[in-house]
């Protein structure tokens, strides 16, 4: 039997879901099925590509989107699993079980994803099957907002905030579909459940269990909901205010990993954001604001998509080029294992890789230290890690804030450099974020948390950790290492020509 399908990919969501509205109203038109689908490519399912704290956050959002289509629609979420090309052209085959005519799907704007969608397309037009597509993981097209600014993507967010600001009040968020009109599911004949984290190939030893954010629209919903409900923080937010040393991220809104997976739709958090300013004339302003922060996202997107070999140093228009030390992997390791020797550095490398988070000046700090504040190797080999590892891990979002701390795009004040000392210092005096992710350090003297190898010997057989031995010494001298790395940059700066985006302020 013929049926119409909604693939879920980057929306893992009900309610604002322009493909699924479009969907249901096809379906119930022609009298046909309509079979919600997620495909799992197996090209993200590998512990050294995709962590499992995030592949753990990706299955508990497919289990929450599987559990609202059966309890609010009487359906549910066809998972299928292999190359999505192959899927599809499985599907589209007259003696396919549930033989697909139309495909509704969310537009996406990242390389691989470009490139897959291309091939189904023209997969599709060999099958006379129509495909049609919707952006909805970002609150604006970034292809329209390229061609308003005469073909070549706004460089700047001030450029970018002018194209979009006037636009924010126009914008909606659709409502979840009415239960009364949800088309039937076709009759499935083939394996279609969610699989689990083993038969993924991830143990429980890859997971924290524990971790304070889980995958779902319903925590996705209840999260923002419970965060909206205090209209002075909201409307006070400035978010070079909030606090890098929370081991939960109390300071932030906990948002980004749902907007990442599509289980919130940013052009609802939009519109909630935008009344509770309306009602509230007196609230802080882009690119600080929560509204701001929206707009970021939507700047680094549309960069994204509109700049060549957006992820390397090569060939990409924008990034300036530096002669980092790219193959001393032994720094890069002791970077990502928390080995620096540096406590601040290592808490936060720690809690990364145990709760998949990090706060957004914990991730200046850690990414300055790995590139031009200490180790001098290359943005790109960072931003592998944190792809890898963070829960809100996007391509787009990823790679710009990576060319960013490495004043290779878009940020040029070199010099401004993120001590691991003085600055945790200014947060966290007594070191608790320290003391939480380095246990063995818990027991030193708030005056040598940050520089426990200043520590006399005698103090650090008191607290159990003799430095070097129970934990590393300083792998580089911060103090020397850093004006080493500013006069690199200097001179990289002074001899090459600026690229257009010199001129950008955060």
């Amino acid at each position: 039997m013929e049926s119409v399908v909604v693939w879920f990919r980057k929306g893992l969501r009900l309610h604002d879901n322009p493909a699924l509205i479009k969907a249901i109203e096809h379906a119930n038109a022609k009298s046909i099925p309509l079979a919600p689908l997620f495909v799992i490519d197996p090209r993200f399912a590998h512990s050294s590509f995709v962590g499992g704290n995030r592949y753990h956050f990706l299955l508990e959002s497919l289990s929450d989107l599987d559990r609202n289509l059966k309890n609010k629609y009487q359906s549910k979420l066809i998972v299928l699993k292999g190359n999505p090309v192959q899927v599809f052209s499985d599907m589209f085959q007259s003696n396919h079980p549930f033989k697909v005519v139309k495909v509704f799907l969310e537009s996406d704007t990242e390389p691989y994803a470009l490139k897959r969608d291309s091939e189904i397309q023209k997969l599709a037009e060999s099958f006379f099957v129509e495909i049609e597509s919707f952006c909805s993981h970002t609150i604006f097209n970034p292809i329209q907002t390229i061609e308003e600014n005469g073909g070549k993507p706004p460089l700047t967010y001030k450029s970018f905030e002018g194209l979009v600001y006037s636009k924010l009040r126009k914008i909606k968020a659709l409502p979840s579909p009415d239960p009364s009109h949800f088309p039937s599911l076709p009759v499935i004949s083939v394996s279609h459940e969610i699989p689990t984290l083993e038969e993924m190939g991830y143990s429980d030893s890859d997971v924290n269990f524990s971790r304070a954010l889980h995958g779902g629209e319903t925590i996705a919903l209840e999260t923002m909901e419970e965060y909206l409900k205090d209209h002075k923080k909201v409307v006070s937010f400035e978010k070079p205010q909030t606090s890098p040393a929370e081991w939960l991220p109390a300071s932030t809104t906990c948002l980004s990993p749902y907007l990442k997976f599509g289980c919130l739709s940013p052009r609802l958090f939009a519109v909630r954001l935008l009344e509770i300013e309306k009602a509230n004339p007196k609230h802080s302003k882009p690119p600080v604001s929560l509204i701001g922060q929206l707009l970021w996202r939507e700047f680094f997107y549309t960069v994204a998509f509109g700049t060549p070999n957006y992820d390397s140093m090569e060939l990409n228009p924008i990034c300036r080029k530096f002669s980092w030390v790219s193959d001393d992997e032994e720094l890069i390791s002791k970077w990502e294992l928390a080995q620096t020797g540096y406590p601040w550095i290592d808490a936060l490398m720690t809690q990364l890789k145990t709760e998949g988070w990090m706060h957004h000046l914990g991730r200046h700090s850690v990414a300055c230290f790995l590139t031009r504040g200490d180790l001098y190797c290359s943005w790109e080999k960072g931003a592998k890690v944190f792809d890898r590892l963070l829960l809100d891990a996007d391509w787009s979002l990823n790679i710009s804030n990576w060319l960013w701390l490495s004043a290779s795009a878009f940020f040029h004040q070199y010099f401004r450099v993120y001590s691991p000392i003085a600055f945790p210092k200014k947060y966290d005096p007594s070191g608790k974020l320290v003391r939480k992710f380095l246990p063995q350090l818990s027991k030193f003297p708030d005056k040598f948390i940050y520089e426990p190898w200043k520590a006399p010997l005698k103090i650090q057989k008191e607290c159990g950790c003799i430095i070097g031995k129970d934990y590393p010494l300083p792998i580089v001298d911060h103090a020397l290492v850093s004006k080493q790395n500013i006069s690199k940059h200097k001179l990289a700066y002074d001899n090459s020509d600026a690229p257009p985006s010199k001129k950008a302020k955060k």
